[in-house]
């Protein structure tokens, strides 16, 4: 921790020259990491580090600069040298920076328990032995374990003065199969904000057995046949369609440089009826939850789509003054190496009416989705690309035979207008989003949604 009287005079000195706006960022992170590998424990990595980012806007202008060295001497000559790469008018308001600390309402428990190391390496070796015992077509398992405890404390010209804690963790089973010339692969991951003590309450064995029954049947499957049929994309799926589909274009700095379709919309109708998407940073346990964002502001639920009509965007502090909207408390950055973004915490379309046996018996012969892989979308346009993991031909409203190698091809905003049919479940999944050359932790959740009409590519 940074003492608050150096943290007031570095904002002091950032603000010297009349900026608009001007911030010190500070962040302690710690992190542990277990992977195994060939049958045995490849690595154990341990890390800790800890330094601050500091800014300055003028005129929509913004000056950057972090540093390791968090000595009063280092800060003020960083805070000093961003403070006059130009001079403006505006004059820092008085504030007593009164501490606002965020609370543990958001952890999957507050029930603190970080494990041993030697608990953690334990867990892999018996899901390594487990595996092995009756390994079938497995021919390689890499099994991951990795936990981080962010501290960060933020004081910007506008009076903000926060603290926040993020412990998360998150474990990793991946597999490759082979049979007869035949080579496919399988994972799963689980993970949420919080401590060991999530992964604890895991059935990891279970988690395991499903991994090696999908590579098994993904060995068996058929090729995936191309052309234009209805798709159901089940609740199991989590919610990559919902994230890359249209996610990433109603964030604001993307709008803001004009290359999101969802541009100038607000107020417009942009999906279908039945179609509500929500951003929520404060659900409780999710992977990408926390109780400030890396700005300061407080995380919330912030409506994207309801009901099919466009109510607003995701935003960062400088992204919101631009598009004249409310912050979001969407303003994220990898590390205090990194400047704030906007982007996604945990992303999901709300549940529908229909079950999920119903959606699929809508169907006489279409594509079920169970799980998705990975994609790719051009924000500008919409138009998408994701692989399918693992799915299965719908037969007369009834789940078929398997195929693999089947990708979605379509454009977000009219497989959002087309959807007919969403389901009363709901599932999520969790990961790694890219963006900028910044990587955040995010969730995106789904239910069963039928889409009557989209693109299957396959190898048939």
């Amino acid at each position: 921790m940074i003492d608050k009287i150096i943290l007031e005079k570095t904002i002091e000195k950032l603000t010297s020259k009349g900026c608009e706006f001007a911030e010190i960022y500070f962040e302690s992170k710690s992190t542990l990491g277990l992977v195994l590998d060939n049958k045995k424990i490849e690595r154990i990595t341990r890390g800790s580090r800890m330094g601050a980012g500091l800014r300055v806007i003028y005129n929509g202008r913004t000056y950057f600069a972090f540093t390791e060295d968090l000595s009063e001497k280092a800060l003020f000559k960083i805070a000093n040298d961003l403070a006059n790469k130009e001079t403006g008018n505006n004059i820092l308001k008085e504030s007593n920076y009164t501490l606002d600390e965020g609370l543990s309402d958001y952890w999957y428990s507050q029930n603190i328990d970080k494990g041993t190391l030697k608990e953690k390496a334990n867990l892999l070796l018996h899901l390594n032995n487990l595996a092995w015992k009756d390994k079938g077509s497995l021919t390689q398992l890499t099994l991951s374990y990795g936990d981080v405890n962010q501290d960060i404390f933020i004081m910007n010209s506008n009076g903000v003065y926060i603290q926040d804690t993020r412990p998360r963790t998150k474990a990793i089973i991946q597999g490759v199969f082979q049979k007869n010339n035949k080579i496919q692969s399988a994972y799963d991951v689980v993970g949420a904000l919080g401590d060991y003590s999530y992964i604890k309450t895991r059935d990891m064995d279970k988690l395991l057995t499903g991994v090696k029954v999908k590579g098994e049947n993904l060995l068996k499957a058929k090729e995936a046949p191309s052309g234009t049929m209805p798709v159901v994309v089940s609740g199991e799926a989590g919610g990559t369609m919902v994230h890359e589909a249209c996610g990433h274009g109603l964030e604001a700095d993307i709008v803001k440089r004009g290359m999101s379709v969802y541009g100038n919309k607000i107020g417009q109708k942009v999906a279908s009826e039945l179609i509500t998407v929500v951003d929520d940073g404060t659900i409780k346990g999710r992977y990408g939850s926390s109780f400030f964002d890396d700005e300061g502001t407080k995380t919330r639920e912030n409506i994207l789509i309801e009901d099919g009509m466009l109510k607003g965007y995701m935003s960062d502090l400088q992204s919101a003054k631009e598009l004249n909207i409310k912050p979001s408390g969407n303003g994220r950055r990898e590390s205090y190496q990194s400047l704030p973004i906007t982007r996604m915490t945990n992303t999901y379309i709300r549940k529908g009416k229909e079950s999920k046996e119903n959606i699929i018996s809508s169907v006489s012969n279409g594509l079920f989705v169970k799980h998705m892989g990975g994609g790719q979308v051009n924000t500008a346009t919409g138009d998408f690309v994701f692989e399918v993991s693992e799915g299965y031909m719908i037969r007369n409203g009834k789940i078929g035979e398997q195929v693999r190698g089947a990708t979605l091809i379509g454009n977000g905003p009219e497989v959002l207008n087309e959807i007919d049919m969403v389901g009363n479940d709901f599932g999520y999944s969790l990961g790694t989003c890219g963006k900028d050359g910044q990587g955040a932790p995010v969730a995106d959740g789904q239910p069963t949604l039928r889409i009557p009409n989209l693109v299957v590519g396959g190898t048939n």
